[in-house]
Order: C-alpha cells, then structure tokens, then sequence
C-alpha cells in the first residue's frame, strides 16, 4: 500500500471529522458553550473537510491536486489564523481583554451583517476564557496545532511523486 492523494484526503477527512466531533461532545456533554472564534474555527474545518472529500471523491488529475490543496491551504490558513487570534486573546493580561459581547443568536437577528460577522472573525472577552486545557494546551491551540498539519497534509496531497 503506497501514499496516494486519495489516502491523503481521506485522513483530512477523518481527522477534521474527529475534531469536530470533539468539538460537539465537549459543547453538550461537557457544557463547554464554543464562543465566536470557536465557531468560526469549527466552520473551518467544516470547509476544509468538504474540499477534501471533493477531492476524495473525483480523484483529481495533477492540476486538481493543485487547486485542491490550495483551496484546503485557504481553508486552514484561514482557520488558523483566527486560532492563532484566540490564542493571542487568551495570552493577554485580564486588563487588556476586550469586553464580552451579546449571544451570537442575538448579533445575527439584531445588528447588521457586517458587524455581527465582524465580531464572529475578531472574538471578544469570551472568546479570551481558557476552560479546557490538555498537557498545559488550550483548545484554540490544539486548534491551530491541527491546521497547522492539515495544511502540510494538503501540501503533501499535491507533490507530483505520488501516485494517483
């Protein structure tokens, strides 16, 4: 059995499936309610999960490959850019965290579009909350840890030395 594409894809697949799993099983079993760039980091992984079974699923050429990995580049660069933010958040002094704001429920009925997307990518004083740590880590840096591999996963899904 050799490394192909389609086994690289599969265990994106897998692992932001896992992840996102987790993520549920600690939001309703462990009451750990996610804050805005949880959210958006869970959406993320959604994305970068969705690109990869494309992928899975059509067994792209080498020019597919390409797009394919660029677009879960995109996807985990940009997820990892708002763990990387939420672990910025987390490290700051309590005096320099910015205030918590209203329910993401009450932001998307009630403020315009723009803003309450704003608030969901930049996050607030709860997003600041650390509530779950692992070996010393917290969620938004296993996170960015998993974005981080997903992204040399997607760069290795296009080297031309694979096999398709």
């Amino acid at each position: 059995m050799s490394l192909t594409p389609r086994w690289i894809y599969a265990f994106i697949v897998v692992c932001c499936s896992a992840l996102l799993a987790y993520a549920l099983y600690t939001q309703y079993f462990d009451g750990l309610h996610p804050c805005p760039l949880c959210i958006t980091q869970r959406a993320f992984f959604v994305l970068t999960a969705l690109v990869a079974l494309i992928a899975l699923i059509t067994n792209p050429h080498q020019n597919g490959r390409y797009v394919s990995a660029g677009l879960m580049l995109v996807t985990t660069i940009a997820g990892g850019s708002v763990a990387y933010r939420q672990v910025w958040l987390q490290s700051l002094p309590p005096d320099q965290v910015p205030a918590c704001g209203p329910s993401l429920e009450y932001m998307f009925s009630n403020l315009p579009f723009g803003e309450a997307f704003r608030t969901l990518m930049l996050g607030d004083g709860n997003c600041a909350e650390i509530v779950w740590t692992l070996f010393g880590f917290s969620m938004p840096n296993w996170s960015l840890f998993a974005f981080i591999g997903l992204g040399a996963a997607a760069i290795v899904s296009a080297l031309p030395m694979l096999k398709r």
